[in-house]
């Protein structure tokens, strides 16, 4: 007999020596708490997390164990198959083909069965092609966070309604991270597109290309799973296909996920979970003894009081960084190269980048001096030469810098999703050491800050973690980072186009043999340092804490967050 998922993904982790949080001994006194508060600094903006809203202000760490896939990310920042979900596995052919098998017992929590339209809905809206005239050429249709691995998709076999799809991929295209696509937080409802937009299925509207019924989809698709602040959802639109389904969401009572009565694997083992986003007071939800669990930025919440928990900061998979605008006060490199050479970036990790035991080699060991690259691969130390001359607070090159950009006494103002008491100091920390560079900074930090604005000029640089994400971020595979500098991408706000680069990446993610990874990202880490859309600081530390008598929780300073087996959770008192 299989393992359910839950049980194989928590002794996994748990051998692996990750951190697992009050196993209780001999609780037969104790009773189970029937509801769990856990506390995120991601922000609660749509159900959607396969859009750009959605990917930046990670959907994916709240709504994972709401909206399955046939992986998610686990603890580690790998990804792992989920079989309650479906199977996935390559077959042989000329071209690359991956056959998805749906489970059979699998229904959303309206009750319509989950089918292979939610695999082409997701690929229509992720794969690039479709698109709409726009002032400079065409523009795409859906607001897709990336288009990576899709792109090379050439189409889904799928008869609507099946549980059975074939995805094969375009002549001479590979895409080895293939897992990472129809994940977890990212596979959407088709039914409910297709029964807002008016047309019989998604299916069928893409077979006869009709551009109206693929307008209505695409617009439903980037907006009709918003989340509104003052929490008026139309439950209607908001199934679920995981173990918890959403009950409510409002100003005072956070969002209240339930059991999925239609859930066909393990039940939760907590009936009902509170999730406290950034927008609250994450401070007096733990003084008010609401919160079970807290996964946020380390020192990003001023003054915060976690006695009573177990704590650990790690270094997190994210990469904390200031994604650029190449337009406006940015729009020469000359301008990029002297803010990135003013930047303290030793100082800004000794003093906020740096987690308690720090490593010596490794992920949190010292500034991260790779855009794409994570510390802890083997290729790191042979790829990060060009990032030397931005070792920190160069004054002098800065300032001929500024004078060769021919824009003197420029001010940069950097943007945020307030209050982050880290970010503060770090904004702090740079204005200081750019200031006798002749460049002012200047703190833009808001609490409905999204990373839109620098796209639309209201700022010039976003300070977050990968893909300008205010919270969780980051994975082993690193998708995420490199699709946040491909030109037209979603992610890519500081709008970076280099065609070269685009080309590597391509590449990238179809030779995985050590010499052209080596050849290939060597010279991406070039080009991105001399062309600078982005200035990497450190791994971005996280802070998770578990709550006496929580049981199963296991830290994930990752896209997933800790919430990633929020389904297995028990709170005993």
């Amino acid at each position: 007999m299989r393992q359910p998922r839950s049980a194989v993904r928590l002794i996994g982790a748990l051998a692996a020596g990750t951190l697992a949080a009050g196993l209780m001994v001999g609780c037969s006194s104790k009773n189970q708490v029937p509801s769990i508060g856990y506390a995120t600094d991601a922000t609660i903006a749509t159900y959607n997390g396969a859009s750009s809203l959605g990917a930046s202000s990670g959907s994916s760490a709240v709504f994972s164990r709401v909206l399955t896939g046939f992986f998610y990310t686990g603890p580690d920042g790998q990804q792992v198959a989920d079989t309650d979900f479906g199977t996935a596995k390559e077959v042989p052919g000329e071209s690359q083909t991956i056959q998805y098998r749906l489970n059979p017992d699998g229904v959303y929590s309206d009750g319509v069965p989950t089918s292979c339209d939610d695999l082409v809905l997701a690929w229509a809206a992720r794969s690039g092609r479709y698109t709409k005239p726009g002032d400079r050429g065409p523009v795409p249709l859906f607001d897709a966070a990336s288009t990576s691995g899709y792109d090379a998709i050439e189409r889904v076999d799928c008869q609507p309604g099946s549980r059975d799809a074939t995805v094969v991929f375009r002549p001479g295209r590979r895409y080895l991270p293939w897992r990472n696509l129809f994940a977890a937080g990212e596979l959407m409802p088709a039914h409910v597109a297709a029964q807002v937009a008016n047309v019989p299925n998604v299916v069928s509207a893409l077979q006869t290309g009709d551009p109206n019924a693929l307008g209505r989809i695409a617009e439903f698709w980037n907006t009709g799973w918003t989340i509104p602040a003052d929490g008026r959802l139309d439950l209607s639109r908001f199934p679920s296909s995981g173990p918890y389904r959403i009950e409510s969401f409002g100003s005072e009572d956070g969002l209240v996920l339930v059991a999925n009565e239609r859930w066909w694997g393990n039940k939760p083992a907590t009936g009902r979970i509170v999730v406290w986003p950034k927008t609250f007071d994450l401070k007096k939800k733990v003084g008010d003894n609401a919160v079970g669990v807290l996964d946020v930025g380390a020192h990003s919440v001023k003054d915060l009081n976690l006695n009573g928990f177990s704590v650990q900061t790690l270094p997190g998979r994210g990469a904390e960084q200031l994604t650029l605008s190449t337009g406006g006060v940015f729009a020469s490199v000359e301008a990029r190269r002297a803010f990135a050479l003013c930047l303290p970036r030793q100082t800004l990790f000794d003093k906020l980048g740096k987690v308690p035991d720090a490593p010596k080699a490794g992920l949190g060991s010292g500034p991260l001096n790779a855009h794409i690259l994570q510390q802890d691969s083997l290729l790191y130390p042979a790829v990060i030469g060009a990032s030397n001359k931005y070792s920190g607070g160069d004054v002098a090159n800065a300032t001929r810098a500024v004078a060769a950009s021919g824009a003197p006494n420029p001010t940069v103002r950097i943007g945020y999703a307030g209050p982050d008491d880290r970010r503060a100091q770090t904004v702090t920390m740079i204005a200081e050491a750019c200031k006798p560079a002749g460049i002012t900074v200047v703190d833009a930090a808001a609490p409905d800050f999204t990373p839109a604005r620098l796209t639309e000029g209201k700022v010039d640089a976003v300070l977050g973690s990968t893909a300008s994400a205010p919270g969780p971020a980051g994975s082993i595979g690193g998708v995420a980072a490199t699709s946040a500098l491909r030109t037209g991408n979603g992610l890519n706000f500081g709008r970076y186009g280099n065609g070269r680069y685009d080309a590597i990446t391509d590449q990238l993610g179809a030779d995985d043999s050590s010499a052209a990874q080596l050849n290939l990202l060597t010279e991406a880490e070039n080009l991105l340092w001399a062309e600078l859309p982005s200035i990497p600081l450190f791994a971005t530390p996280r802070t998770i804490a578990f709550g006496k008598g929580l049981r199963n929780g296991i830290a994930a300073p990752n896209q997933a967050g800790t919430g990633w087996n929020m389904d297995r959770w028990v709170l005993e008192r």
